[in-house]
């Protein structure tokens, strides 16, 4: 059997609320602070995008932490797909914020 795609629909991604994607990067401005480590390997290797041509899939609890690793792999050249893997633990801003980027 296949599986049908909608040709009408442009998105690439389901979140709960788009809106609340300008909340999620605030929150992800504040993690840079509390993620030294993360931002300094983003600004160690942005220029040498070290991940180009990488195709990254993840599933994992989407929160701010998340959404900073997603934003940091993509910032190294990594194609990234994600999906979070509980729904009682998705922080639907972090997803937003992640889907609208």
């Amino acid at each position: 059997m296949n599986a049908v795609v909608n040709p009408k629909s442009k998105q690439d991604f389901y979140v709960k609320d788009i809106s609340l994607a300008d909340w999620g990067r605030k929150e992800m401005a504040i993690a840079e602070t509390e993620m030294p480590g993360l931002m300094q390997i983003r600004h160690e290797y942005a220029e040498v995008q070290p991940l180009k041509g990488a195709r990254i899939a993840g599933s994992l609890h989407m929160t701010i932490q998340t959404a900073m690793l997603i934003d940091t792999l993509k910032a190294l050249g990594a194609d990234v797909r994600w999906v979070s893997c509980n729904i009682y633990s998705t922080q639907d801003h972090a997803a937003a914020a992640i889907a609208a980027a």
